[in-house]
């Protein structure tokens, strides 16, 4: 017995993938970033007055004005209004002190979109964190301003000027609990903002805000601030240090959720962005504890976007009816 199969050609659509489409964009995901970004940058501004301002308007200007002149030479597409060159001098202005000379961060900046970025082949090719990467390039070119941070408004901040993992590796974690007062004021200092430091290094608060926004909106994975973040937790506490100061200390909230995430630059499956957030947290608490900077983040995410094609080979998941 044979069944007759009639098939309407006109309901079928064949075309190349992707086969799944959303109104998601470049350009719309950049700017959440930014926006998400936007509560701890003012706030920033606040804490460190026109200095701050200043410097990050340097930052993003320059950042826009090298993407576009690099492509108009390349005769490439202009994309400076997609929003990533803006975040790029944004990230950069926040990972550095408020109160560099002007020619700092704008070698800073276009060292970051034409070194890391535009070398690679552009967005969507960078095999590190453009931003990273310049910040990278300025501690190294002018160590002493770029761990020399601007006093605050705060009593202790105004005496100390010095960031509290600063503080600790150089005088110790007594002394670093002694100038706060106790523990629970150092607490409520790092978690709102009142401390010395970067302009990222500010608020945990708002750069926590702006990173639950990023998850709420689909554009990050938990997986990877949580994991950095605890992996931090749970080594400082293993040695013998404090968990809480260390995990609301430095740049490692602002790394985790809007630096570690980075999708260029970091493996595709969940369980290798798992893998490279576990490395960065370690890599974090090796150069804190034993290095010679008392900050890590920075290094600790560059390293493991070295390791990112390794992580996405080890894997890989095996093709549909085929063995590993």
């Amino acid at each position: 017995m044979s069944a007759e199969v009639k098939l309407d050609v006109g309901t079928l659509t064949v075309s190349a993938s992707p086969h799944i489409r959303c109104d998601e964009s470049i350009a719309k995901i950049m700017w959440a970033v930014n926006l998400a970004l936007a509560p701890a940058a003012l706030f920033s501004i606040y804490r460190f007055g026109m200095p701050a301002l200043t410097t990050m308007i340097l930052c993003i200007v320059f950042a826009m004005a090298t993407e576009y002149l690099i492509q108009k030479w390349q005769n490439k597409p202009i994309t400076i209004n997609d929003g990533s060159a803006f975040l790029t001098g944004l990230l950069l202005a926040m990972n550095i002190p408020a109160t560099l000379p002007w020619y700092m961060p704008v070698f800073g900046t276009v060292a970051a979109i034409a070194v890391a970025k535009h070398t690679m082949g552009g967005l969507g090719y960078n095999i590190f964190n453009p931003a990273l990467v310049g910040r990278a390039i300025m501690l190294a070119s002018w160590p002493v301003a770029m761990t020399t941070w601007p006093q605050m408004a705060s009593k202790i901040d105004g005496v100390t000027s010095a960031t509290p993992l600063g503080i600790l590796k150089l005088q110790g974690y007594e002394s670093l609990v002694a100038i706060f007062g106790d523990k629970v004021t150092m607490y409520q200092s790092l978690f709102i903002g009142s401390r010395s430091g970067s302009m990222g290094e500010t608020s945990a608060l708002l750069l926590i805000l702006g990173g639950l926004f990023l998850i709420y909106r689909g554009y990050i994975r938990w997986q990877i601030p949580v994991c950095m973040i605890g992996t931090v937790g749970l080594l400082t506490a293993a040695f013998g240090h404090d968990p809480i100061m260390h995990m609301m200390s430095g740049g490692l909230i602002l790394g985790a959720f809007f630096m570690a995430t980075d999708m260029v630059t970091i493996p595709i499956t969940i369980k290798g962005q798992i893998i490279f957030a576990v490395g960065a947290g370690a890599l974090t608490v090796l150069i804190r504890l034993l290095g010679g900077y008392p900050e890590g983040v920075c290094y600790a995410i560059l390293l493991m976007n070295c390791v990112t094609p390794l992580i996405d080979l080890l894997v890989k998941p095996a093709k549909f009816g085929a063995r590993r």
